[in-house]
């Protein structure tokens, strides 16, 4: 029998509470909910000519492409992760670049695209909590990676999620990584 009480068990009890709030979306509304966050993106404290971080949505995730184009419009360099193991590394993004598929229905820069260190991370993820604590799929690649990425210099960590995906506390280990900001259809929230 499964132990409820550990963190790691209230988490999986809340990553598929908001799961199933963003599955049980309409169609229509995720669509137009993604697109809002372009309204949203004069808000985002990225650095002048950041190598920014995205990701390529996968099921009913909320699509962070149009961000991406105006990111890009406003002179960022964008980039894609690559899953290489327990960590992920992310390779340059240019309207010419060759996407192979990852599985999942993800797509992702093949390995002719140059690898860049991002400067922000837009992270997908279940759930998030009003302290910036996430909760991601389980499998702690992008825990991991920041972890790889902040020996190497600042790095900025926004979540990008659909505003119902909030829940009221994230059960926290040692091994999570707090999120700077969230940035949902509603605009962006900076975290302590």
């Amino acid at each position: 029998m499964t132990d409820v009480t550990t963190p790691a068990a209230k988490k999986d009890a809340l990553r598929k509470e908001a799961l199933a709030r963003r599955m049980a979306m309409d169609e229509l509304e995720r669509i137009e909910k993604s697109l809002q966050l372009v309204d949203h993106s004069d808000t985002l404290p990225l650095p002048e000519g950041a190598v920014v971080a995205g990701f390529w949505p996968i099921r009913d995730e909320i699509d962070p492409r149009p961000l991406l184009d105006r990111l890009r419009q406003r002179g960022h360099r964008l980039s894609l992760p690559v899953m290489t193991g327990p960590s992920l590394i992310f390779r340059s993004l240019e309207r010419d670049t060759e996407l192979v598929s990852a599985g999942f229905g993800c797509r992702e820069p093949g390995p002719d695209a140059m690898e860049l260190r991002p400067d922000v991370l837009l992270m997908p993820l279940a759930g998030f909590d009003a302290s910036g604590n996430r909760i991601g799929y389980g499998r702690a690649y992008y825990d991991t990676t920041i972890s790889g990425l902040e020996k190497t210099g600042a790095l900025l960590c926004i979540g990008i999620a659909f505003s119902l995906q909030e829940v009221d506390r994230v059960p926290t280990e040692a091994h999570d990584k707090p999120l700077h900001g969230i940035l949902t259809e509603q605009g962006y929230r900076s975290f302590g």
